[in-house]
């Protein structure tokens, strides 16, 4: 902040809730801290009871792992060999080309159509050395989300002997019914897992909790390569607490929801193309203005996340820091011009 000579800043950079935890989450982490001289139990046994409860499968389908992204490169670890590809859209989540490197594998990065996942090309770059095919839906950065159809389409695609992965990080944020729930749409299917976090919708991104839905082998495969005690059990309790708490994290992730469509209305009445978002953030695709136009809004007090030369990814906060966003965006763009480069009218 003394760098801009400013009093305050904002952080929507990294698609945190903007509430805390919950509550009666607090209290059960306040308890759990008493036991925190003890080991908790290797694979959050707990976790994932209350895990094939919730989701109204066998508890041997569930993995968990430390965050999604633990999860994401358990995957690439236990099934790409050197010289596999990989294929996913991009951009995309970060990970994706971070972990096949790490498994030594051909990382095949599929150009999205516009600001949305291309599942035709997707399906199209699946080849007979595929190993895995990673979909974010809804997709980071860019907010869209595939319909039924497409998603369905490239599980179609997807061979036997290769694993099609559907992140569905921000699953709580969807308000479009068009939008599948891969669980419930390809949930049956040998080769399909879907992944989840408690650190998006449940405010819990510090204490480093994902899982992933899928058949017993590729759990028993994950599993293999989870970390010793990689869930501790304040995370495993904190998760637990949220998960019984369904109704009162969907009421914020309501009230999260409407502040992103409000965003979204104001800057689109500006007469800026702002693609339809099912998450918990906002995109702007600013193309070559999102590096001036981030830093300008950073001088203002608004730090946000800027890929450059594609858009930069707005995460939805309380009312008021969204206020201080879209009063900072407007004086941004006039200062750099960014109008010129995406604005529609």
């Amino acid at each position: 902040m003394s760098t801009h000579g400013i009093d305050s800043a904002i952080k929507l950079a990294s698609n945190e809730l903007a509430f805390g935890p919950l509550p009666r989450v607090l209290d059960v982490v306040d308890r759990a801290v008493m036991q925190a001289h003890r080991y908790p139990a290797h694979g959050a046994p707990g976790l994932r009871d209350a895990l094939a409860d919730h989701h109204g499968v066998a508890a041997s389908r569930v993995a968990v792992g430390n965050g999604s992204v633990g999860l994401i490169q358990q995957l690439c670890l236990g099934y790409v060999d050197p010289g596999d590809s990989v294929v996913y859209g991009w951009p995309s989540f970060e990970a994706y080309p971070v972990f096949v490197a790490l498994a030594g594998g051909r990382a095949v990065a599929v150009a999205n159509a516009g600001e949305t996942l291309d599942a035709d090309a997707i399906a199209d770059a699946i080849g007979d050395d595929t190993r895995l095919v990673f979909v974010a839906n809804p997709n980071n950065p860019t907010g869209t989300a595939l319909g039924q159809n497409d998603l369905v389409s490239i599980a179609d695609s997807t061979p036997q002997d290769a694993l099609l992965v559907v992140d569905e990080a921000y699953r709580e944020f969807v308000t479009d019914p068009a939008v599948p729930d891969a669980i419930e749409t390809l949930g049956d299917r040998d080769n399909v897992a879907v992944l989840r976090t408690f650190s998006k919708a449940h405010g819990l991104a510090g204490l480093r909790v994902g899982y992933l839905i899928g058949p017993d082998h590729v759990v028993d495969t994950v599993d293999r390569l989870l970390v010793p005690f990689a869930i501790n059990h304040i995370a495993e309790a904190a998760a637990i607490e949220s998960l019984a708490a369904r109704h009162q994290v969907a009421r914020r992730c309501k009230e999260t929801t409407a502040e992103r469509d409000r965003t979204i209305a104001v800057l689109t009445e500006s007469g800026f193309a702002i693609p339809p978002s099912q998450t918990n953030f906002v995109w702007l695709p600013a193309g070559s203005a999102s590096v001036a136009l981030g830093e300008a809004m950073e001088r203002r007090g608004v730090v946000t996340r800027v890929f450059p030369d594609i858009g930069i990814r707005v995460t939805t906060g309380m009312p008021v820091e969204n206020d201080r966003f879209l009063e900072a965006f407007d004086e941004a763009t006039a200062e750099v011009g960014a109008a010129e480069h995406w604005r529609t009218s």
